[in-house]
Order: structure tokens, then C-alpha cells, then sequence
């Protein structure tokens, strides 16, 4: 057991987690294609903290993700989106734990073939609930640009709500964050 006795005996048997037509688990190799793809792509990396990623760096990171620790207090870690009938990636979970524990953070990325079809929404409700299921933080919070609509109608349907809206620089521009949460 790793922490405070907060976290899980294994964080290895979380994943993977079937989450309606979408499953989350462990970034693999075979993701590198569909990883670059949506890394690679402007559209989809707008509201996202990551720059365009080279597939060096796209193999770099799946290779670090496809060991890393789950819920380690401090520590970012993101796993695989795939469609659950054939495995394909379509996307990725980010989950951060506070060291003092006291919350929780999620980011997800969608490919834009992927998106409208509730497989986005299925995979951030699952990861919500192993976020809580692994953890005692007492919520967990995702910010998103206010022009990210599509993410604000996401966060909402999984039953987040805005507690913040906040004026920030974001890759060098100016926007407004909300801020959501979920309590336990």
C-alpha cells in the first residue's frame, strides 16, 4: 500500500475498466498511430496543455504511461480511451492526485472521429468513479476554456458543476476557466 493507507493495494488491477461502448486501460505501443494522430493535431490540441507532439515524443510518453503509477499522490498519469468492441484508441484520460490529497484532477482528449457518440462522457464518468473507488480525495476538479463548450457540456453530464470561473492566459491568450467539480 503506498500513502496514508488512502490508495489502492494495486493500482494495476484498476484497468482495465469497461465503461459502456468505451474502455479505459494501459497505453501500449500498438496505440502509437491514433496517439500521433490526435496529438498531432491543431484542432484538437487548442484547449489542451500539450503541444503537437512528434511521434518520438508520442512513443516517449505511451512507453512512461504504459508502466506509470496509478494515483500517486503528486503525480499525473494518463490512461488509454479505446472503443471496447475492438480496442482502438480514440483518446485518453488524464488523473491527478494532490500530495496532501485533498483532491483530485481530470483532463481528457477525445479524436475528433470519436467524439459525439458518448464514449467521451462514458470514459471521464468511469474515471471518476476509479478516482473515488482508489482513493479518499473528497472531490475531484477539472478546468476547462469557456470556449471549450463540448468539454463544459461533458463535465456537466457526468455530473460535475461549475464552482469557478476564473480570467486567465493560456497559450498566450486570454480566456476565462471554468472550474468543476464532483464531490464524493
Amino acid at each position: 500500500m503506498i500513502g496514508k493507507g488512502s490508495l489502492p493495494l494495486s493500482s494495476k488491477s484498476s484497468l482495465p475498466r469497461q465503461a459502456g461502448r468505451a474502455l479505459l486501460r494501459r497505453m501500449h505501443r500498438g496505440d502509437l498511430p491514433a496517439f500521433c494522430a490526435y496529438r498531432q493535431d491543431p484542432v484538437v490540441g487548442r484547449y489542451q496543455g500539450w503541444t503537437r507532439t512528434s511521434e518520438a515524443e508520442c512513443l516517449a510518453f505511451i512507453d512512461e504511461m504504459a508502466g506509470v503509477v496509478l494515483f500517486e499522490p503528486g503525480a499525473w498519469a494518463q490512461v488509454a480511451v479505446a472503443r471496447a468492441d475492438d480496442n482502438t484508441l480514440i483518446g485518453d484520460v488524464g488523473l491527478f492526485v494532490a500530495q496532501d490529497l485533498g483532491c483530485a484532477e481530470i483532463g481528457f482528449t477525445v479524436s475528433p472521429g470519436a467524439q459525439r457518440q458518448g464514449l467521451g462522457s462514458a470514459a471521464v464518468a468511469a474515471a471518476i468513479d476509479l478516482l473515488f473507488e482508489q482513493t479518499t480525495v473528497p472531490r475531484i476538479l477539472a478546468v476547462t476554456d469557456a470556449r471549450n463548450i463540448a468539454s463544459a457540456r461533458l463535465l456537466e453530464r457526468v455530473g460535475m458543476s461549475r464552482i469557478e470561473s476564473r480570467e486567465s492566459v493560456f497559450k498566450g491568450e486570454s480566456c476565462t476557466e471554468w472550474v468543476y467539480a464532483r464531490y464524493r
